[in-house]
């Protein structure tokens, strides 16, 4: 299976967009990355709260996955975000954010994870947990 230049092992185009980038997806952890660019601000010249809760969406599904790719091997489908609640806890400033996600509990089919996003000296910006799906095998909503 090939891996998308920026390291995902599927075309995700609004990622792409965003130019995020995945640096590590296993053994229930992910990493990413993204270096900040004018169209990612506010008007208070920090990372968009969008943006944070999308690294934050993407890491914690990438850590649930990487624990169903053994299993279903490299060409699975993305999760399915059930629920994701976000703490801001400060301004997301800097040249390159980083985000980490980890699945801290996982059933047949729904994995529990948590993950952060830190800002440009390192500092924790934000926090979430979430829930996510394992697709079934056949397209979902049918």
């Amino acid at each position: 299976m090939a891996v998308n230049p920026k390291g995902f092992p599927f075309e995700i185009p609004f990622l792409d967009w965003l130019d995020f980038r995945m640096h590590e997806a296993e053994i229930g952890h992910s990493h990413f990355s993204l270096e900040l660019r004018p169209h990612h601000l506010n008007s208070y010249g920090m990372a968009h709260g969008g943006l944070v809760l999308t690294m934050l969406d993407i890491s914690l599904a990438m850590a649930a996955r990487s624990l169903e790719v053994p299993v279903r091997g490299p060409d699975m489908p993305g999760m399915l975000t059930v629920e994701l609640k976000t703490t801001f806890m400060r301004p997301t400033y800097g040249e390159k954010i980083r985000a980490e996600g980890h699945c801290i509990h996982r059933t047949r089919t729904l994995a529990f994870c948590e993950g952060e996003v830190y800002d440009g000296e390192g500092k924790v910006a934000a926090r979430a947990s979430g829930t996510f799906k394992y697709p079934s095998l056949r397209k979902e909503g049918r």
